[in-house]
């Protein structure tokens, strides 16, 4: 299809799933409702694309695809995608909001998709008249260098819809690993409980940040300890993402340690403000 891909969200993860698309000769539209974001997300995409560049991952014209990606904060101008990837914040009014807007702007025949980490999809879209062409992609951070998207399916998406989203995908050098909806899915449902307790075991002074990363790493053979992988993804996305998983499952497991909650309140984010368990 030669319509454009809407893409919701101008943060880390919308930022990376848009400069992917771009990368891969896409038009695409960027709906950021935040100025300051929007503003700054031009120079950001630049960025990520000349460090593509010089890591050989991206090879093609790069006025050329800064050019095909219009930023926005106007619902109406995704009036003629043939697909959306939201990835806004982890809350799930937030989100439901979002998709009730875009219901009756875009086309319908336009695929939905959330980019959501835990939330079930079917919650989002019984609020929408299209169950049937909606669906989760679960890119993984850094979207641009992770080759490999969780996607969710629920009992009411169509096969002629997965067989787009995975062409999509395909088109940016990526493949799905396809399951079925639940909270968290697989990864998060996993991941999310690994880093609360790694945090709490810190919290109760057993070890360092460190050693427990290295433990996973050395002893498991993991690329990248739960920490580490937690300053990745963002601590205040990890506690958005516990919180979401205990009001949906209610296990207490995913009540988030103090230690993340403090350090969330307190600024230290991880990466994104080169501060976490690691600086």
């Amino acid at each position: 299809m030669n319509r454009p891909v809407g893409v919701i969200g101008a943060g880390t993860m919308g930022l990376g799933v848009a400069q992917s698309l771009a990368a891969a000769g896409h038009q695409v539209v960027v709906l950021e409702p935040v100025e300051s974001v929007r503003s700054a997300a031009p120079d950001r995409l630049r960025d990520g694309l000349r460090l593509a560049t010089l890591l050989k991952h991206f090879t093609g014209d790069l006025p050329q695809a800064l050019s095909s990606v219009l930023w926005t904060s106007t619902p109406t101008d995704l009036s003629t995608v043939h697909f959306v990837i939201e990835c806004a914040p982890e809350r799930i009014a937030l989100k439901q909001d979002l998709f009730h807007t875009l219901d009756p702007i875009c086309p319908a025949d336009t695929v939905f998709a959330s980019c959501t980490s835990a939330i079930p999809i079917t919650l989002l879209a019984s609020g929408t008249s299209r169950p049937d062409l909606f669906l989760g992609m679960h890119f993984m951070n850094p979207a641009p260098l992770k080759p490999v998207v969780e996607v969710a399916v629920t009992p009411q998406t169509a096969p002629a819809t997965l067989l787009r989203a995975n062409e999509l995908l395909a088109s940016m050098g990526k493949r799905s690993l396809v399951v079925r909806d639940a909270p968290g899915f697989v990864s998060n449902r996993v991941l999310m409980s690994t880093i609360n307790d790694a945090a709490t075991v810190v919290q109760e002074g057993t070890a360092s940040p460190a050693t427990v990363d290295q433990l996973f790493e050395d002893c498991f053979g993991h690329r990248m300890g739960p920490l580490h992988t937690a300053d990745l993804i963002g601590l205040d996305t990890i506690v958005d993402t516990l919180h979401v998983l205990l009001e949906i499952t209610g296990d207490p497991r995913f009540t988030p340690c103090d230690l993340l909650t403090r350090m969330v309140r307190a600024g230290h984010l991880g990466k994104k403000t080169n501060q976490g368990f690691f600086n």
